[in-house]
């Protein structure tokens, strides 16, 4: 039953606690909900397998240190459910395919290798050994390896990443694209270039340290919900906290915390002190004007706004760039940002106030077309101020799937550096190649063209994940071969090539033993930390085999003479891979012994959050003009952004429910301004088409119901992946290659 009610005001408190109890209770029945959750990014226990968000000092840790969609995806992967052979054997592919995205993920865990062979219609079931033969052969038969493509999910363990890309390289090509390609490329890549590292300069206590938070584009009550409780540390340690988003969202309104006996029974924790209700792209806009604000109010009073020390000792560019905002053309502003001056003056002047800033974003902004420049003009109100390497400050990408700042680490990326490749060369006695392989853009692009012939994804759901949903479908089905390391059904499950393989892997919550005892693995969150993951529960299947194990496999049967690596071995000890990723990998020195005597992991080190050195080319932070530009739009159209909902991470739908917007028993929704509504002659709750328009080509999702919404003048939302078909493999944000999801102009037509 669809139900629309008015969006709430306020987050978690007992709702949260009831829901991750609720979904928890229908998938693992009392007794399992228990162990696991008390096991959750606990010491010893496992890392949640949903956000990247770190876990505080094990000092600090709560008995529940876990969120509701945390709970959710727990909970969805360790479900007593399963998927029995009668299910494939009744269902061919093509009914399968008629499946909802929800529904598939309800079946439950995937328990053995199934194949469809060619010319067949239903999937079978299939030995291992079998299983790497059949991609063992399709990978030695092509002429070109560089017509196979290798994808990961974020999810994916430090240790499996790094024989995913060793294998990946020893059979001969670079393709190596994963999520990260859809979400934060367009952090690294602006990061990299001006502080010298493409990861964030933020730890969780410098973030409670702070004076000022400025969250942009993001929504931590959904994407991130434990961030809530450390912006109420540093809230109740006098920090000022602003939201940047054209949504209003209720966890930055008031947070009620369910670790508190005050989220139970208090008003909660009102979060954030001033709202900018920004319009779509306009977040480049803004931070020039702070910038230019910045510099006039330093040359009003000398000496009182800006560190120059920190400038002079520490940055390059200065003057080119404060020549660049000196000018600024405020009504061009105004109309970029959909805010008023006095807005812009306000948050200013909080900047002024605060001596130790932190900025936090997400997909909010990594996923416009001016991204890079985006967040480039983000570190440089930073660097202004001299916030970055000291207590409270710096940059601050809230990264999405709990291992995906992991896998870059590991090599997984389709450009990794020579002096990478020359270790891992070195290491294991072979020649990686080094030209470039491709992103996950440029795969949708291949598959557009029918070039891509073997398709294996270590985890993920590739077919929901990325633009021109059809596009990619066809692609997929002309492949010969499409491989899915997987726990659960998802959609690319029932988008095959001619011949397709589902090998089905335990998950984080699994029990892993093998020839040498218990297993562990570990992962690197959003802020640079490092620990051990630990599954505690009987796995779903006798005959599972962990990402690891799946990928030794895979590489006996496609490489086993390709240089001196002992794959049998790691498949047996993972300490193994761990003592060679020390060697191979930055940071990660002395791995194994480092992770053994920290008790809940390590920081990696960050020369610019940690001495103020920044491995850029000149060997400073780079001060950077950028180009100011915006997203006007022409009558009648609207620009959206793609979003998800409180019941979904990425594209794994948990429910119909997205309990803060209001929104109960269905998707297909579409957020508008009610003054848009009205210009527009269209009504709330009747339904529409929207319409995408990219240079000369229209996409279409249809039958969405019109919502009003409290959103910016002149922008609308909905969720994805329902709304993925409506970006093009061609948009791409300049730079980083990510696909564009926010800035998409659409027209809304009556359906």
């Amino acid at each position: 039953m669809v139900d629309i009610e008015h969006p709430k005001k306020k987050a978690a408190g007992v709702p949260a606690v009831l829901s991750s109890f609720k979904f928890g209770f229908r998938e693992m029945g009392p007794a399992r909900t228990g162990k696991v959750f008390l096991k959750m990014n606990q010491d010893g226990g496992f890392d949640c397998p949903s956000c990247a968000w770190p876990d505080p000092d094990h000092k600090r840790k709560h008995a529940a240190e876990f969120c509701e969609n945390g709970a959710k995806a727990v909970a969805w992967e360790a479900t007593r459910k399963r998927v029995p052979r009668a299910f494939f054997a009744e269902h061919p592919v093509e009914a399968m395919n008629e499946i909802s995205e929800f529904d598939l993920g309800k079946l439950g865990r995937i328990t053995e290798p199934m194949l469809l062979r060619a010319g067949a219609t239903h999937y079978e079931p299939v030995g291992w050994d079998e299983a790497f033969q059949v991609v063992a052969r399709h990978l030695k038969a092509l002429v070109d390896p560089d017509d196979a493509v290798f994808y990961t999910s974020g999810r994916t363990s430090n240790e499996a990443a790094f024989l995913y890309q060793l294998f990946v390289r020893a059979y001969g090509t670079n393709n190596l694209p994963d999520c990260s390609n859809m979400c934060h490329e367009s952090s690294g890549t602006a990061l990299s270039r001006v502080i010298g590292s493409g990861k964030g300069a933020v730890t969780l206590e410098m973030l409670e340290e702070a004076e000022l938070i400025v969250v942009v584009g993001q929504n931590p009550g959904t994407n991130a919900p434990r961030m809530l409780s450390h912006l109420e540390i540093a809230k109740r340690n006098g920090a000022e906290i602003v939201a940047v988003n054209p949504l209003p969202e209720p966890g930055l309104m008031n947070f009620k915390n369910p670790q508190a006996a005050r989220g139970w029974v208090g008003k909660g924790t009102k979060l954030a002190d001033q709202h900018l209700q920004i319009r779509i792209g306009g977040d480049q806009a803004l931070f020039l004007a702070i910038g230019h604000l910045l510099l006039e109010a330093e040359a009003e009073n000398p000496g009182t706004v800006l560190d120059k020390s920190f400038i002079d000792s520490h940055t390059s560019g200065f003057e080119l760039y404060a020549k660049h905002v000196t000018e600024i053309d405020w009504p061009a502003v105004e109309q970029a940002t959909g805010l008023r001056r006095a807005e812009i003056e306000e948050l200013t002047q909080r900047f002024i106030k605060s001596k130790a800033t932190v900025i936090c974003w997400a997909m909010g902004l990594t996923q416009h077309r001016e991204a890079v420049a985006t967040i480039s003009e983000i570190v440089n109100v930073l660097l202004l101020q001299g916030n970055i390497g000291k207590p409270g400050a710096g940059p601050c990408p809230v990264r999405g799937h709990s291992n995906v700042q992991g896998d870059r680490s590991m090599g997984i990326w389709e450009k990794m550096p020579d002096a990478f490749l020359d270790r891992l060369d070195h290491e294991f006695s072979f020649t990686s190649p080094r030209a470039h392989g491709i992103d996950a853009a440029e795969t949708v692009k291949r598959l557009r063209d029918g070039a891509v012939r073997v398709f294996v994804a270590m985890g993920g759901n590739f077919a929901s994940a990325t633009p021109d949903t059809e596009v990619v479908l066809r692609g997929l089905r002309a492949c010969d071969l499409t491989v899915h390391v997987s726990t659960k059904l998802n959609r690319s499950h029932t988008v095959t090539g001619r011949e397709a393989l589902i090998l089905p892997t335990l998950g984080r919550t699994d029990h892993d033993h093998t020839a040498a005892g218990p297993q562990s693995v570990t992962v690197e969150d959003s802020q640079g930390a490092v620990h051990l993951s630990t599954g505690n529960l009987i796995p779903p299947g006798p005959e599972m085999k962990s990402e690891i194990g799946i990928i030794c496999g895979l590489a006996q049967a496609v490489v086993p003479s390709v240089g001196e690596i002992p794959w049998a071995d790691f498949a047996d000890d993972y300490s193994l891979i761990r003592q060679r990723i020390g060697r191979v990998a930055d940071g990660y020195e002395d791995f194994e012994n480092r992770l053994r005597a920290n008790e809940g992991g390590f920081l990696l080190a960050h020369a610019a959050r940690d001495k103020r050195e920044f491995r850029t080319s000149d060997a400073r932070a780079q001060f950077t003009a950028n180009e100011l530009t915006w997203l006007p739009t022409e009558p009648g159209r609207l620009l959206l952004q793609t979003l998800r909902s409180h019941d979904q991470f990425n594209t794994t739908i948990y429910g119909l429910e997205d309990r803060y917007r209001g929104i109960h028993g269905t998707r297909e929704v579409v957020f508008v301004h009610p003054d848009d509504l009205a210009e527009l002659g269209l009504q709330d709750g009747g339904y529409v088409d929207i319409v995408s328009e990219f240079q000369g080509v229209e996409r279409r999702a249809s039958h969405f119901r019109l919502v009003s919404y409290p959103t910016a003048r002149g922008c609308v939302a909905a969720y994805y992946p329902e709304t993925n078909v409506l970006m093009s493999a061609d948009d791409l944000a300049k730079g980083s290659n990510t696909p564009v999801a926010k800035g998409i102009t659409v027209r809304l037509e009556a359906s």
